[in-house]
């Protein structure tokens, strides 16, 4: 750790008027832009690049080669697979400028985004929803959802543990590992206990 409480390694690039929060580890190769935002406990992986003013909050694991673009935010407990990216222009052209056009994409409090899935600009992503590896996500996401595919399409729900939740007649699920129970109504679900 440095005096400014986080890591980082010799071969990452750290921009002036960055926020980088209390053990946070940032490793080699990786670049981490003018104005952004990472909270604490953060572990931001190899050949990682964090655009001007993205905004990771804390505990987010970020892992190799992940490419995470201006008008992201990723809130608490975010995973981000090996080499997933975030896209922010719907109809990029090289020869015409669109900075003044990126869209947003809010990553909510416990997703996982899989290796290699890319999430078209936006389109959120719910609370505790897991999108599988190699997903290409063109719609928002519900909290708790379980979407794979190009496009990616939902298959289920899943609970905070990551465990596929099957609810019974009573519209109620159990986590296996956690024990919590979550209520499935009207196409939305909500842990209740």
């Amino acid at each position: 750790m440095t005096d400014l409480g986080y890591f980082a390694h010799e071969t990452a690039v750290i921009d002036t008027h960055c926020t980088i929060g209390k053990d946070t580890k940032i490793w080699h190769f990786s670049h981490i832009m003018t104005q952004c935002t990472i909270g604490e406990k953060c572990n931001i992986g190899q050949n990682v690049v964090v655009s001007p003013q993205v905004v990771l909050g804390n505990n987010v694991k970020v892992q190799n080669n992940v490419s995470i673009y201006t008008g992201v935010t990723c809130e608490d407990d975010v995973f981000l697979g090996p080499s997933m990216v975030f896209t922010n222009v719907i109809n990029p052209r090289s020869a015409i400028n669109r900075r003044g056009e990126y869209a947003t994409t809010v990553v909510k409090k416990g997703a996982s985004i899989g290796a290699n899935a890319t999430i078209v600009c936006g389109n959120d992503i719910g609370e505790y929803a897991f999108i599988g590896a190699g997903a290409v996500v063109t719609k928002t996401v519900p909290a708790y959802a379980l979407v794979v595919g190009n496009p990616a399409r939902q298959i289920g729900w899943v609970g905070e543990y990551g465990h596929k939740l099957r609810f019974g007649g009573n519209n109620k699920a159990v986590c296996q590992e956690s024990g919590q129970t979550y209520l499935l109504k009207n196409n939305t679900v909500k842990r209740i206990t």
